[in-house]
């Protein structure tokens, strides 16, 4: 797929517009958002995803919207494990409910130049080192091994990564916030309200989710515009389903497992592309291995599947516990 200039032009002008109208709404007013104020805003990111991909099957073909949609699934779904961290982040620094949205606005501007950088770093890896895909490969497999055996340890405590530490410890901080200001007046001086702690704190943690997902899209498209594309969607819709979910992120008690699934099912997909394109010398001679290739269409299919079990699984798992406790405190 050939990007043509005025698709990328137009593609971050939607960005663009959608992100303007967010922060006038939200950054001129912070507040608890309401659940139908989130549903709206929720049905236009997913619309416009939904409706981007549709546009991307009829000007270019079935095959590239097949790849588009299933690397927004997987980076949204990825996306869901983030908002336990999440949590966790706000609780910790005692960020007050009204200012969430705000934070976890600024926070996905954040994390989406980061990925950018991330995602233009792995297509140039990609691009000179097609072996690579054998390392994001066996990467995955082993990232959905640990996810599935101590997924749920890691969302225990949130623990301060490096950035963090140290732009806590350098910058003088104020120990209250004051509205959505980054910076205030304090003892006559001016210092930094904890909002610039949360804020590197949720954009450098989102960085380190995109470790794993990153690698994960690439196995489903190798075309920059499509990864990039599909995870400025995908974090789109995030503060959203943050504050719809809330409490009901628990129920979904089979993520861990339906994401280990996903991303286990791309590490053998990568391989296997890896094998079929193999050019290292101490492999089969040099020569491509005769092994099945997994087609975009399977993929999307595999991981819609997955996703729908999971979801479907966990909600009937917490419906058979309540309906269990239920029913010992009647007796």
């Amino acid at each position: 797929m050939i990007v043509p200039g005025w698709l990328w032009a137009a593609t971050m002008l939607l960005f663009l517009v959608l992100f303007t109208l967010d922060f006038w709404i939200v950054g001129r007013r912070p507040h608890v958002p309401k659940t139908p104020e989130l549903l709206r805003w929720l049905g236009l990111f997913v619309g416009s995803a939904i409706a981007f991909g549709v546009f991307l099957g009829w000007r270019f073909g079935s095959d590239i919207s097949i790849q588009f949609f299933s690397g927004w699934l997987t980076e949204y779904s990825l996306s869901v494990d983030n908002l336990f961290v999440f949590v966790l982040i706000m609780a910790r620094f005692y960020v007050p409910r009204e200012l969430q949205q705000f934070v976890l606005m600024w926070g996905i501007i954040i994390a989406i130049v980061l990925r950018g950088i991330f995602i233009a770093l792995g297509a140039a890896v990609i691009a000179q080192f097609s072996w690579i895909f054998y390392v994001f490969g066996i990467f995955l497999i082993l990232t959905a091994v640990r996810l599935a055996t101590h997924g749920e340890d890691d969302d225990e405590e949130y623990k301060e990564n490096a950035v963090v530490r140290i732009v806590a410890r350098l910058v003088p901080v104020a120990p209250d916030f004051h509205g959505t200001k980054l910076r205030t007046m304090l003892d006559g001086k001016r210092v930094f309200t904890p909002m610039l702690v949360v804020l590197i704190a949720i954009g450098t943690t989102d960085l380190l989710f995109a470790v794993d997902s990153i690698p994960a899209i690439f196995g489903l498209t190798q075309i920059p515009f499509l990864v990039f594309t599909a995870n400025v969607f995908a974090l789109m819709g995030l503060r959203q389903l943050y504050f719809l979910l809330g409490n009901l992120l628990d129920r979904l008690v089979f993520l861990g497992l339906g994401l280990s699934a996903v991303l286990g099912f791309i590490g053998v997909k990568l391989i296997l592309e890896a094998m079929h394109e193999n050019s290292l010398p101490f492999l089969n001679d040099g020569e491509p291995f005769d092994v099945p290739v997994i087609s975009n269409w399977v993929s999307l299919m595999v991981i819609v599947g997955i996703l729908t079990i999971t979801v479907v699984a966990s909600l009937a798992h917490e419906s058979r516990a309540e309906r269990r406790a239920d029913s010992s405190t009647e007796d």
